[in-house]
């Protein structure tokens, strides 16, 4: 079974970057292609800082006896406390040691997440996702000139849509083999210059 990514090929220095500008679509589909290697890399990355993060220090929470047989509720916002403990004021006491005690984990939190740059990980991955579903949705309403540019956009709903290269599910593995027909075709009309399993 053929694999994703793809990638054009061609037996001149020069030859994708002719492609490219005679198909629009081809051209937003590299671009899109980088940016969702990016995105993808930067995910990787603060996964690890994250994890490293939880080694670190437990995440922000605080727990409260519901009652007397073991119950207990593990709370991570201030709202949540006032929601559950705030109108009693037999509890009064217990709210503010619960919000207290929130407060105090929730500044070793973020003491060592600017130690490890996890949040700013973060906020980097989101703004390269939000470009790569920017170029999602420029490619998405470009029409392709190409036959190339056609199995580059299906090559893309592909990888944005699926779970796994392997996914089985209706209708993944039916695209998957309509863009190997796809690409079988372009190769044989155009042997040099078309799309290629990197394999």
């Amino acid at each position: 079974m053929m694999s994703v990514p793809f990638q054009i090929v061609g037996p001149v220095a020069g030859a994708e970057a002719d492609q490219s500008d005679s198909d629009p679509a081809l051209a937003l589909w590299r671009e899109w292609q980088a940016a969702h290697h990016q995105t993808d890399a930067l995910c990787r990355q603060q996964q690890r800082l994250e994890a490293m993060l939880m080694r670190m220090i437990d995440f922000p929470s605080v727990e409260i006896d519901l009652d007397d047989d073991g119950t207990t509720v593990s709370l991570s916002r201030e709202e949540d406390i006032e929601d559950l403990l705030g109108n009693d004021p037999i509890l009064g006491d217990l709210c503010a040691k619960a919000k207290s005690e929130l407060m105090a984990r929730q500044t070793r939190w973020a003491e060592a997440d600017a130690l490890i740059g996890f949040s700013a990980a973060r906020q980097e991955e989101l703004a390269a996702a939000d470009h790569a579903q920017q170029l999602v949705d420029a490619l998405t309403t470009t029409p392709a000139t190409t036959l190339a540019g056609v199995a580059a956009k299906f090559d893309m709903i592909l990888r944005e849509g699926q779970s796994s290269e392997d996914c089985d599910e209706f209708p993944w593995r039916e695209l998957r083999l309509t863009l190997s027909d796809l690409v079988q075709i372009g190769q044989s009309l155009q042997p040099d210059s078309f799309m290629s399993d990197p394999d």
